[in-house]
């Protein structure tokens, strides 16, 4: 695991070591063992190393035997081994045991077609000296982050948007459509970034740069699997070929020479890759779990039973409001404005894990791949108003917009009125196109409401897979979406930020084609969720936590606004210079404040992006330094 960063020069300079250096600088909390570059005229290639398989020869950038081909590579390859069997018999020589020179030969055997025999989560760079060609790849499912600068023949790229930032040629010039999705969302969804002229490679995507010419493709696309055959196993056969395939991600999850240990929240997922875990492992699992003091989310004491029922090595924590300038550590270490505050707890989550253990495993993904997701079971209950007439929509819709703000019905009311399509986009936005157009200053909302509010993203989600079911097309959109922008930004930041690798084996790509090939009744039967997965979890958990309410990674902000948040909230949203950004109305911030204080307390998220956008403000427009201790955050107790 690590962070890697690179740029080719443009026709009117050269590659120099003093800019790679400055750009992998800013990533020592991805790879503090180690730093490595690789200059020549035309290009520049660095990395910082957390290092987790080789420890003494995995010094990257890599070559071949030739010094012709280079590559650096942020995440892990976990079928390297075999495909390193399989190379050494076809002549390959190797210089070291790790992962990353597997690519090398791989790339020298199969050049760019090497990325369909990867099993991992990755980002990685090969520069090809021979052919002058730069190729880079992300895994499948977006687990590894990787952002480049594309400009007047200037391509710059990084493991983290500040890496791309610290080159001199890029700018920070605000994108309007990017935020417009944070706002709504709450994340920057692939392949924008918040600067212009910045984007994320997105999952399963290749990128391929010679002569000057820039070619992004798609290598592997999960629209291909959701339910893309019709001769589906009994479901007892589903169920112990998913096992198997679950045993087997875990397996090859576990190859580590650094100490390793698990993420666990008391629910099915992280449980479950917990279990299977104990099964493989000789020593107890180092288990790690977070709390809150608020009863309705705090999780802990099913993280207890669980470890004590498969007899973990188990730490835990609470988190509690206090002093300090946390919120701005958390804000600079996403880079773009992310608005999940569930990245507090997963900041503390990983602190307290890389205390014990190098790597942690954790059960990302399981929502997504499994039809975890309450909203889910919502929006296939609402599929009967598609039903219908015209006019009755209508009319919902007119009743919609008659009632007053804040009136209990208000939004039911609108989003029956939608399509499933974006209904469902209304169910998981923080601000619908009404609100937007309320919170934003009219001279802002009129530059970008000739692009429909920017869901050109999310409607050709839909469009790549608007011939399956309901559930199929909602667990597609999250997966291209939410789980790489949201989730994994999240995992991957937070565990970063402690040098603590994360792994996802809910994620393995081969355990994730077979799961969405099934039919939706093995995922989602008879108003349970995960159906299958809990179909194997009850061989091995007890049933009080197969089959208990899902909770979530939730936070308790609606608590903390009233005692300590209160005044920062407040300090943030009514400075001079938040006012003075040209980009939110003052007058809806108060109203929404205004509300949320007069009991509205499902607005305590909303209240918290306002606030998370004029931090990330501070720190990438203004250029501020994160505050002393002297503002609001959230610390352990």
């Amino acid at each position: 695991m690590c962070g890697i960063a690179g740029y080719m020069a443009n026709s009117q300079g050269l590659a120099d070591s003093e800019t790679i250096d400055a750009m992998c600088r800013t990533m020592v909390h991805r790879g503090p063992d180690d730093q490595g570059l690789y200059v020549n005229a035309r290009i520049a290639l660095g990395m910082r190393r957390l290092s987790v398989i080789d420890l003494n020869t995995g010094h990257q950038p890599i070559s071949n035997e030739t010094k012709s081909i280079w590559v650096v590579l942020n995440g892990e390859i976990y079928n390297y081994q075999e495909l390193a069997v399989w190379l050494r018999a076809r002549g390959h020589r190797f210089a070291t045991s790790s992962d990353t020179e597997v690519i090398v030969h791989l790339y020298e055997e199969l050049g760019e077609e090497c990325i369909h025999k990867l099993r991992g989560m990755f980002a990685f760079a090969v520069w090809d000296e021979e052919r002058s060609r730069l190729f880079i790849a992300r895994d499948r499912l977006g687990v590894k982050p990787l952002y480049y600068y594309w400009s007047n023949d200037q391509f710059i790229f990084g493991s983290e948007l500040k890496a791309v930032l610290a080159h001199p040629a890029v700018e920070r010039t605000l994108d309007p459509h990017a935020l417009l999705y944070y706002l709504r969302y709450s994340y920057v969804p692939d392949p924008l970034s918040i600067f212009t002229g910045i984007s994320k490679l997105p999952p399963g995507h290749q990128l391929t740069l010679k002569d000057s010419q820039l070619r992004v493709k798609s290598y592997w696309n999960a629209a291909l699997t959701f339910e893309g055959g019709r001769d589906f196993p009994s479901e007892e056969e589903a169920t112990i070929k998913l096992e198997e395939h679950l045993q087997e991600a875990i397996k090859l999850r576990l190859i580590s020479d650094v100490p390793i240990g698990a993420f666990l929240s008391g629910g099915v997922d992280s449980s479950l890759v917990v279990a299977l875990m104990a099964q493989q492992m000789t020593r107890p699992v180092s288990t790690f779990s977070i709390g809150f003091e608020e009863h309705a989310y705090n999780e802990l004491p099913y993280a207890r039973k669980v470890a004590k029922h498969l007899g973990t090595d188990h730490h835990e924590l609470i988190v509690r409001p206090q002093q300090c300038d946390l919120i701005e550590r958390i804000v600079s270490h996403f880079d773009e404005p992310f608005g999940d505050p569930s990245a507090i707890p997963t900041y503390y989550l990983s602190k307290l894990a890389a205390e014990h253990v190098t790597v942690a495993l954790s059960g990302d993904g399981g929502d997504e791949l499994f039809a975890g997701y309450d909203r889910y079971k919502v929006e296939i209950a609402r599929q009967r108003f598609d039903k219908w007439p015209l006019i009755a929509k209508r009319l919902s819709g007119r009743a919609s917009h008659l009632l007053p703000e804040g009136f209990t019905g208000k939004k039911f009311l609108r989003n029956i009125s939608l399509s499933s399509r974006q209904r469902y986009l209304d169910n998981i936005s923080y601000a619908p196109p009404t609100a937007l157009a309320r919170l934003l200053l009219p001279e802002f909302y009129n530059r970008i409401t000739s692009d429909h509010l920017g869901e050109q993203i999310m409607d050709q989600h839909f469009d790549d897979i608007a011939t399956r079911p309901l559930l199929s097309q909602l667990q597609y959109v999250d997966t291209k979406a939410y789980l790489p922008a949201d989730v994994m930004t999240k995992v991957d930041r937070m565990s970063m930020a402690h040098s603590l690798e994360a792994r996802e084996p809910l994620l393995d790509h081969v355990l994730f084609e077979y799961v969405a090939t099934l039919p939706e009744e093995m995922k989602f039967k008879n108003g349970v969720s995960k159906y299958l997965l809990k179909r194997v979890a009850a061989k091995l958990l007890p049933s009080e936590i197969i089959y208990r309410n899902k909770q979530g990674f939730g936070v308790p902000l609606e608590y903390w606004f009233k005692d300590g948040l209160k005044k920062f909230a407040h300090d943030a949203l009514f400075d001079s210079s938040t006012k003075g950004r040209g980009i939110l109305s003052t007058h809806e911030v108060r109203r929404l404040v205004g509300q949320y204080e007069a009991g509205h307390s499902e607005l305590a998220n909303v209240i918290w992006m306002l606030v998370v956008l004029e931090i990330w403000f501070r720190l990438y427009v203004d250029r501020a330094s994160p505050s002393p201790c002297e503002n609001v955050c959230l610390c352990e107790g």
